[in-house]
């Protein structure tokens, strides 16, 4: 799936043509990858395959900015940040990027709840 970021991304702001490919073996994984610099790449997961009563508030700017009609037309995910230790690996859960399926429009929202971590583990224990 094609995405477009028209802002970037926060610290990649250069960068806005992006592809959502597979991850062998990491079903509930993807990889975000930036189709204007080959290296550059982002793990992403669903936040609702951590937190399954994930909630976000979208604002009306974001609605408009990615030509939203509809709750179905959006999908959410997830940066992850990967670790040798399994136990450190960790998902952002503060900041989702939010895609129309329609579009292919793209946003990261950085949400103000902080019941949500900028770096929540996913493997407990």
């Amino acid at each position: 799936m094609k995405v477009t970021f028209k802002k970037g991304l926060p610290g990649l702001e250069e960068y806005n043509d992006y592809e959502i490919k597979e991850i062998e073996g990491g079903e509930e994984f993807k990889l975000l990858q930036c189709n204007e610099k080959e290296e550059l790449g982002l793990v992403i997961i669903s936040p609702f395959q951590i937190e399954k009563e994930y909630e976000i508030k979208i604002t009306d700017e974001v609605i408009k900015n990615l030509s939203i009609t509809s709750p179905e037309d959006v999908l959410v995910y997830s940066t992850v940040t990967l670790n040798s230790d399994p136990k450190k690996i960790t998902v952002n859960l503060r900041a989702p990027i939010l895609i129309n399926v329609h579009t292919g429009l793209a946003e990261q929202l950085i949400t103000e709840n902080e019941k949500y971590k900028i770096k929540h583990p996913i493997f407990k224990g």
